[in-house]
Protein backbone atom coordinates (compact mmCIF):
# COMPACT_ATOMS: atom_id res chain seq x y z
CA UNK A 1 0.00 0.00 0.00
CA UNK A 2 1.31 3.47 -0.87
CA UNK A 3 2.69 5.69 1.87
CA UNK A 4 1.70 8.56 0.12
CA UNK A 5 -0.97 10.58 2.77
CA UNK A 6 -3.47 12.54 1.33
CA UNK A 7 -4.07 15.99 2.74
CA UNK A 8 -7.18 18.53 2.39
CA UNK A 9 -5.19 20.18 -0.46
CA UNK A 10 -4.99 16.96 -2.68
CA UNK A 11 -8.70 16.38 -2.16
CA UNK A 12 -10.22 20.30 -3.13
CA UNK A 13 -8.03 20.15 -6.72
CA UNK A 14 -7.89 16.39 -7.11
CA UNK A 15 -11.37 15.36 -6.17
CA UNK A 16 -13.64 17.62 -5.55
CA UNK A 17 -13.21 20.09 -8.90
CA UNK A 18 -14.11 16.82 -10.52
CA UNK A 19 -17.10 16.35 -7.92
CA UNK A 20 -18.42 19.61 -8.12
CA UNK A 21 -18.53 20.03 -11.33
CA UNK A 22 -19.54 16.62 -12.75
CA UNK A 23 -23.08 17.23 -12.94
CA UNK A 24 -22.71 19.69 -15.43
CA UNK A 25 -19.75 18.27 -17.33
CA UNK A 26 -21.41 15.28 -18.10
CA UNK A 27 -23.90 17.52 -20.65
CA UNK A 28 -21.35 19.14 -21.97
CA UNK A 29 -21.28 18.13 -25.43
CA UNK A 30 -18.14 16.05 -26.57
CA UNK A 31 -16.79 14.99 -30.28
CA UNK A 32 -17.52 11.39 -31.47
CA UNK A 33 -15.35 8.20 -30.22
CA UNK A 34 -13.91 6.91 -33.35
CA UNK A 35 -10.83 5.57 -32.14
CA UNK A 36 -9.30 3.30 -29.18
CA UNK A 37 -7.19 5.88 -27.83
CA UNK A 38 -10.47 8.42 -27.94
CA UNK A 39 -12.18 5.43 -25.79
CA UNK A 40 -9.60 4.84 -23.17
CA UNK A 41 -10.06 8.51 -22.53
CA UNK A 42 -13.36 7.98 -22.12
CA UNK A 43 -13.09 4.35 -20.30
CA UNK A 44 -10.46 6.63 -17.52
CA UNK A 45 -12.39 9.54 -17.49
CA UNK A 46 -16.12 8.39 -16.90
CA UNK A 47 -14.96 5.70 -14.38
CA UNK A 48 -13.43 8.11 -12.36
CA UNK A 49 -16.49 10.66 -12.50
CA UNK A 50 -18.50 8.17 -11.24
CA UNK A 51 -16.44 7.15 -8.39
CA UNK A 52 -15.87 10.46 -6.96
CA UNK A 53 -19.33 12.09 -7.45
CA UNK A 54 -20.95 8.77 -5.98
CA UNK A 55 -18.82 8.10 -3.02
CA UNK A 56 -17.96 11.93 -2.05
CA UNK A 57 -21.49 12.85 -2.64
CA UNK A 58 -22.23 9.31 -0.20
CA UNK A 59 -20.15 11.31 2.27
CA UNK A 60 -21.70 14.66 2.17
CA UNK A 61 -25.08 13.37 2.82
CA UNK A 62 -24.48 11.20 5.26
CA UNK A 63 -22.05 13.37 7.62
CA UNK A 64 -23.93 16.44 7.00
CA UNK A 65 -22.50 19.81 8.45
CA UNK A 66 -19.76 18.07 9.70
CA UNK A 67 -18.79 16.63 6.50
CA UNK A 68 -15.46 19.33 6.19
CA UNK A 69 -14.26 18.61 9.90
CA UNK A 70 -13.50 14.88 8.98
CA UNK A 71 -10.78 15.44 6.33
CA UNK A 72 -8.82 16.67 9.09
CA UNK A 73 -8.37 12.91 10.08
CA UNK A 74 -5.86 11.01 8.81
CA UNK A 75 -7.22 8.01 9.81
CA UNK A 76 -10.53 8.79 7.76
CA UNK A 77 -8.70 10.53 4.99
CA UNK A 78 -6.45 6.69 4.67
CA UNK A 79 -9.89 5.59 4.65
CA UNK A 80 -11.34 7.75 1.62
CA UNK A 81 -8.42 7.00 -0.01
CA UNK A 82 -8.32 3.43 0.02
CA UNK A 83 -12.01 3.50 -0.96
CA UNK A 84 -11.61 5.88 -3.71
CA UNK A 85 -9.06 3.68 -5.37
CA UNK A 86 -10.93 0.01 -4.93
CA UNK A 87 -13.75 1.89 -5.93
CA UNK A 88 -12.59 3.31 -9.42
CA UNK A 89 -10.74 -0.44 -10.05
CA UNK A 90 -14.47 -1.89 -10.11
CA UNK A 91 -15.43 1.12 -11.82
CA UNK A 92 -12.57 0.48 -14.64
CA UNK A 93 -13.53 -3.27 -14.99
CA UNK A 94 -16.95 -2.09 -15.22
CA UNK A 95 -17.02 0.58 -17.74
CA UNK A 96 -14.38 -1.34 -20.30
CA UNK A 97 -16.02 -4.66 -20.65
CA UNK A 98 -19.46 -2.76 -21.16
CA UNK A 99 -17.41 -0.66 -23.30
CA UNK A 100 -16.18 -3.89 -25.75
CA UNK A 101 -19.28 -5.50 -25.16
CA UNK A 102 -21.25 -3.35 -26.70
CA UNK A 103 -18.74 -2.34 -29.56
CA UNK A 104 -19.08 -6.18 -30.24
CA UNK A 105 -22.87 -6.41 -30.40
CA UNK A 106 -23.74 -2.94 -31.82
CA UNK A 107 -20.67 -2.88 -34.53
CA UNK A 108 -19.52 -5.79 -34.92
CA UNK A 109 -16.40 -5.51 -32.95
CA UNK A 110 -14.09 -8.69 -32.66
CA UNK A 111 -11.09 -7.81 -31.45
CA UNK A 112 -11.47 -8.44 -27.93
CA UNK A 113 -7.97 -8.35 -26.99
CA UNK A 114 -7.78 -4.79 -26.98
CA UNK A 115 -10.32 -4.53 -23.94
CA UNK A 116 -7.12 -5.98 -21.55
CA UNK A 117 -4.68 -4.38 -23.16
CA UNK A 118 -6.89 -1.07 -22.61
CA UNK A 119 -7.74 -1.69 -19.19
CA UNK A 120 -3.98 -2.55 -18.19
CA UNK A 121 -2.59 0.57 -19.43
CA UNK A 122 -5.32 3.07 -17.78
CA UNK A 123 -4.10 0.93 -14.44
CA UNK A 124 -0.51 1.23 -14.99
CA UNK A 125 -0.54 4.75 -16.17
CA UNK A 126 -2.00 5.80 -12.86
CA UNK A 127 0.75 4.80 -10.69
CA UNK A 128 1.85 8.10 -11.80
CA UNK A 129 -1.22 9.59 -9.51
CA UNK A 130 -0.09 7.39 -6.99
CA UNK A 131 -2.88 4.87 -7.30
CA UNK A 132 -1.56 1.55 -5.08
CA UNK A 133 0.51 -1.15 -6.19
CA UNK A 134 -1.32 -3.75 -4.35
CA UNK A 135 -4.84 -2.66 -5.75
CA UNK A 136 -3.11 -2.49 -9.50
CA UNK A 137 -2.20 -5.81 -8.95
CA UNK A 138 -6.11 -7.03 -7.22
CA UNK A 139 -7.79 -5.31 -9.98
CA UNK A 140 -5.81 -6.89 -13.01
CA UNK A 141 -6.41 -10.71 -11.02
CA UNK A 142 -9.66 -10.31 -11.01
CA UNK A 143 -10.10 -8.74 -14.36
CA UNK A 144 -8.21 -11.83 -15.63
CA UNK A 145 -10.94 -13.32 -13.72
CA UNK A 146 -13.94 -11.59 -15.30
CA UNK A 147 -12.49 -12.31 -18.89
CA UNK A 148 -12.75 -15.71 -18.49
CA UNK A 149 -16.50 -16.18 -17.85
CA UNK A 150 -17.82 -13.02 -20.08
CA UNK A 151 -20.54 -13.56 -22.64
CA UNK A 152 -19.29 -10.54 -24.68
CA UNK A 153 -22.70 -10.45 -27.12
CA UNK A 154 -24.91 -9.99 -23.67
CA UNK A 155 -22.38 -8.41 -21.02
CA UNK A 156 -23.30 -4.89 -22.52
CA UNK A 157 -27.22 -5.25 -21.54
CA UNK A 158 -27.05 -7.47 -18.32
CA UNK A 159 -26.78 -5.33 -15.47
CA UNK A 160 -23.51 -4.33 -16.04
CA UNK A 161 -22.39 -1.83 -13.50
CA UNK A 162 -23.04 -3.78 -10.66
CA UNK A 163 -19.62 -4.68 -9.59
CA UNK A 164 -18.66 -0.96 -9.29
CA UNK A 165 -22.24 -0.28 -7.73
CA UNK A 166 -21.43 -3.00 -4.84
CA UNK A 167 -18.27 -1.45 -4.34
CA UNK A 168 -19.13 1.78 -3.24
CA UNK A 169 -21.32 -0.08 -1.01
CA UNK A 170 -18.16 -2.16 0.29
CA UNK A 171 -15.92 0.20 0.78
CA UNK A 172 -17.42 3.38 1.55
CA UNK A 173 -16.20 4.41 4.94
CA UNK A 174 -19.28 4.61 6.50
CA UNK A 175 -20.45 2.40 9.47
CA UNK A 176 -22.06 -0.85 8.37
CA UNK A 177 -24.89 -0.50 10.45
CA UNK A 178 -25.57 2.51 8.37
CA UNK A 179 -24.61 1.58 5.13
CA UNK A 180 -27.17 -1.55 5.52
CA UNK A 181 -29.96 1.40 5.95
CA UNK A 182 -28.02 2.89 3.02
CA UNK A 183 -27.76 -0.52 0.41
CA UNK A 184 -30.84 0.17 -1.75
CA UNK A 185 -30.17 4.28 -2.21
CA UNK A 186 -26.38 3.62 -2.37
CA UNK A 187 -26.74 0.68 -5.30
CA UNK A 188 -29.24 2.69 -6.57
CA UNK A 189 -27.37 6.01 -7.22
CA UNK A 190 -24.13 4.14 -8.90
CA UNK A 191 -26.44 2.90 -11.48
CA UNK A 192 -28.17 6.12 -11.58
CA UNK A 193 -24.43 8.05 -12.53
CA UNK A 194 -23.77 5.29 -14.71
CA UNK A 195 -27.32 5.58 -16.96
CA UNK A 196 -25.81 8.83 -17.57
CA UNK A 197 -22.59 7.58 -18.57
CA UNK A 198 -24.11 4.95 -21.10
CA UNK A 199 -26.16 7.97 -22.67
CA UNK A 200 -23.33 9.78 -23.42
CA UNK A 201 -21.25 6.88 -24.66
CA UNK A 202 -24.01 5.33 -26.93
CA UNK A 203 -24.88 8.88 -28.51
CA UNK A 204 -20.83 9.67 -29.31
CA UNK A 205 -19.84 6.32 -30.34
CA UNK A 206 -18.80 6.14 -33.92
CA UNK A 207 -17.13 2.62 -35.06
Amino acid sequence: MSKYKLTWKDLTWNDFKIYLFALFKAFIPRKKISSLNELEEFIQSKSAWVTQVTLYGYLKTRMGTRYVLHFENDEFMNSVNLAKWNIYSAALQDMTLFSFSYLKSIFNYNDMAKAKEIFFKILDDETSNKMPLDIIEEAKKNYEDRLQNINWDIYYNDLPFNESALSLYKWAPIADELKKLDRKIVLNSVILKWDIVKKEFEERIKF
